[in-house]
């Protein structure tokens, strides 16, 4: 039996979130999570975050996509950014999270491992997903990371892919916590870190979990 291609939006440091959807969710071997990135910034525990979605790579296939917070901190941990720009968009609370005392060694390497080796997109037979966004005018394998990382959907939205395939993205946040369900896209940040719900979603049969920042499901 083929296993379930869940998604989940923007987490944002809300680690009980994410472990009361995974409960729910009870993941097997055979399914696929497709963590749309944004793990980090703003939300209290960025790294309860990453050991979570570390752990759950044991026991079943996760895809972690980039998301724009994760490119803001590459680049400072690679010094072709200033702190300063990270840590207005939520740095400080990632920082927090790891007992940041002045020396970014305090990230362990297992950590800097898995932001190293984050994904731009993934693709099934019938969906496409990336963190914000796609250009309908470029294959899926030729999108550029920052149109995949960086448009909101408040300035443009697509139009349908020529591929055929559904878009699942985050990024642009639906603060009344309902997804964005257009038909060709789906946008499932449902503003977790502001007070509505960390949402995944199974693309298979439109399933929907969601949880709050207390880790309480939404009923």
């Amino acid at each position: 039996m083929p296993g379930r291609t869940i998604a989940i939006g923007d987490i944002h440091g809300c680690s009980l979130a994410l472990n009361a959807l995974l409960d729910a969710i009870a993941p097997a071997a055979e399914d696929t999570i497709v963590a749309l990135g944004d793990y980090i910034d703003r939300g209290p525990d960025s790294r309860g975050v990453v050991d979570t979605l570390l752990r759950l790579a044991e026991h079943c296939r996760v895809v972690a996509l980039c998301g724009n917070h994760e490119e803001m901190m590459l680049s400072v941990l690679d010094n072709t950014m200033s702190y300063s720009g990270w840590l207005r968009y939520g740095g400080v609370e990632t920082l927090d999270s790891y007992g940041f005392a002045g020396d970014l060694d305090v990230i362990p390497a297992a950590h800097r491992e898995f932001f190293d080796n984050l994904e731009d997109s993934y693709e099934t037979a019938t969906h496409f997903f990336a963190h914000a966004a796609y250009d309908p005018g470029y294959p899926l394998e030729q999108q550029s990371p920052e149109v995949l990382r960086w448009h909101s959907l408040r300035e443009s939205v697509p139009p349908p892919h020529p591929s055929g395939k559904i878009a699942v993205v985050g990024h642009t946040a639906q603060k009344d916590g309902e997804i964005l369900d257009l038909g060709h896209l789906i946008c499932i940040d449902t503003y977790c870190y502001g007070g509505a719900w960390l949402t995944a979603l199974d693309v298979g049969n439109g399933v929907l979990w969601q949880a709050d920042q207390r880790g309480v499901l939404r009923s």
